[in-house]
């Protein structure tokens, strides 16, 4: 479903959803008679357009006493979800859409514009009252920027993992699009807490479920040797662990890490669009993709923001022997993404003051002591390189990052959808003895980036991984010779462009500010240009975080639902902490994970 109204009685409101063809339509009941309680009903049955106008007739006649039945005038796209501070509950409708991509024939949304409308009767709200501020730190996260959706693709869940997940149970006879076939990935889903509260199955294929990632989304067409490719860029933030910068280090005491993102570029030659061949189901193997994964250092640690400092002193808060957490966030990374996994630390390693060193050393014995459980073929990967230090002696960053990217790929490998093509198996016809690929390829494993903030130098390393795996999907997919690309060329220059936007966007949602140092800085070109910027945004970094973290951290706390308003219990900004909102309480044993 796609396209929704709202009509409203005294005591319901109807939301009837249909598809483009408008031609099947489906009803959704919210009660309005207890405005503390919500009654959300989905109507299982599927009506014409004639039975949903019979339907909406006799609503009306029956509610003709009382008022009859109305129509809200406000253009619906979909719900988001149902939020209640202290008075009655909330529903938060999409009002206004932006495509911002197409992949495998469907359609990816950006949130331009969204709607709160109140379910019980309109009551004027004191704007000095707990509600109003409720309300008021509840929008503090803007859901116009950067929340993306898709209706009938599952943008939580990887192209692989879409492309490759058991057949849908209910295959279409009628030669319509069959839906994704796996559940969501509830990590990505940001309106998860939302959702929950009116839906019981978050999984239904009902069409009232639109999960939200919250992230960066772009698509860019580009022209190779006249053959038609689109690069598009996904990242998906965690919403777990979530905040702001100073506020969310290290890891949680459930293996979760702050700024957990994880970035996916799909590479696909557009001969024909769909998933589909011919002969079978996500057949076309005309797609490729590479994800790689960036996250805090998943050791406890901590930065007190309180003094001003624009470096504050790193803290390891808790010394585990047996690194609970770092294990349990590892153990997440093999079920997500199997292994191998490579762990690429860009911290300094030698400081006068200690800063980021204290971490270096810690995060090295706990990724050693983790490896004595692991069998050979599975051990992590650690590689520490400062590249802060490589960047200011003139090193050569840029070759050293891409023999990283070339090793990583070649033990990782990436997604193609399809046998490689025959004019690759002609290329190395001249003594290659290399086995011509007659099967699609997987990925299994990640690169798993990280610095001190995983921004900047996380967000260069990121692109260098990228260029190499692009080169790779060109060459899989036949358009190039050659899986080397060079920096230069008109498809690097466009994802170039891609990947800066991609950094910016996820240093603004945790950072506050855009990205401080960039790929010219590590190339060294328009120096004179590049470094005035840099400190303009370390300026707008630090007020960011000494003036409005605070803020963005209540928000994120009322948006996902880690903190939930109960009577006679502190307000949301009365709370000293908010760490047992992200940690375990230790008074009641957990349950161990299988």
């Amino acid at each position: 479903m796609s396209s929704f109204e709202l009509y409203e009685t005294k005591t319901r409101y109807y939301l009837i959803g249909t598809n483009q063809s408008r031609q099947k339509y489906r009803v959704l009941q919210i009660h309005r008679t207890n405005p503390k309680e919500l009654v959300v009903i989905e109507d299982d049955v599927v009506y014409s357009e004639t039975q949903k106008t019979r339907l909406l007739n006799m609503i009306e006649n029956g509610n003709a006493h009382v008022g009859g039945l109305q129509l809200v005038p406000m253009r619906i796209h979909g719900i988001v979800g149902f939020i209640r501070f202290t008075q009655g509950w909330y529903m938060i409708f999409i009002t206004n859409v932006k495509q911002v991509a197409l992949i495998g024939g469907h359609y990816v949304y950006h949130i331009d514009e969204t709607r709160l409308v109140p379910i019980g009767p309109q009551v004027k709200v004191d704007k000095n009252s707990d509600e109003a501020r409720y309300i008021a730190t509840f929008q503090n996260i803007d859901l116009t920027k950067n929340f993306y959706f898709s209706y009938t693709y599952d943008i939580t869940n990887t192209l692989q993992v879409n492309m490759t997940g058991p057949p849908p149970m209910n295959a279409h006879s009628d030669g319509s699009t069959p839906e994704m076939p796996v559940g969501h990935n509830d990590m990505f889903v940001w309106n998860h807490y939302l959702l929950k509260s009116g839906f019981k199955d978050l999984n239904s294929r009902s069409g009232w479920i639109l999960p939200l990632i919250y992230g960066f989304v772009d698509q860019a067409k580009i022209s190779v040797l006249g053959r038609n490719v689109v690069i598009t860029l996904i990242a998906r933030r965690s919403r777990h662990f979530a905040g702001a910068r100073f506020l969310k280090r290290g890891v949680n005491d459930m293996g979760f890490v702050a700024n957990d993102v994880e970035t996916e570029q799909i590479v696909a030659e557009m001969s024909t669009t769909s998933f589909h061949s011919t002969d079978r189901l996500f057949g076309n193997p005309r797609y490729t993709a590479y994800v790689q994964h960036r996250g805090s250092i998943p050791l406890i640690w901590t930065q007190d923001p309180t003094n001003m400092s624009p470096k504050p002193p790193i803290e390891l808060n808790v010394v585990d022997p047996f690194y609970t957490a770092a294990a349990l966030h590892f153990e997440n990374l093999f079920a997500r993404y199997g292994a191998p996994i490579v762990v690429l630390n860009l911290i300094k390693q030698k400081e006068s003051h200690k800063r980021e060193s204290i971490l270096g050393s810690e995060f090295e014995q706990a990724i050693s002591y983790l490896n004595q459980f692991l069998p050979e073929d599975k051990k992590i990967k650690y590689i520490a390189w400062d590249m802060s230090r490589a960047s200011k002696s003139n090193q050569d960053v840029i070759g050293y990052l891409e023999t990283v990217a070339q090793q990583t790929i070649d033990s990782t490998g990436f997604f193609h959808s399809g046998p490689e093509p025959y004019i690759n198996v002609m290329r190395r016809s001249n003594g290659s003895d290399t086995p011509e690929r007659s099967t699609g390829s997987r990925q299994h494993g990640v690169l798993r980036t990280n610095c001190i903030d995983c921004l900047d130098r996380t967000n260069a390393a990121q692109f260098l991984m990228g260029k190499c795996a692009l080169g790779h999907q060109l060459y899989v997919l036949g358009v190039v010779s050659s899986p080397k690309i060079d920096f230069d060329s008109d498809a690097v220059n466009i994802f170039t462009e891609m990947y800066h936007d991609h950094g910016d966007t996820i240093a603004l949602q945790y950072g506050g500010s855009h990205l401080v140092n960039t790929m010219e800085t590590y190339r060294k070109i328009n120096q004179w240009t590049s470094h005035p910027r840099d400190m303009i945004e370390t300026i707008r970094r630090f007020y960011a975080n000494a003036f409005s973290d605070a803020d963005k951290q209540d928000a994120i706390n009322l948006f996902l639902g880690n903190f939930v308003t109960e009577d006679g219990q502190p307000m949301l900004w009365e709370l000293n902490s908010d760490y047992h909102l992200h940690n375990q309480d230790p008074r009641i044993q957990p349950t161990r994970r299988e």
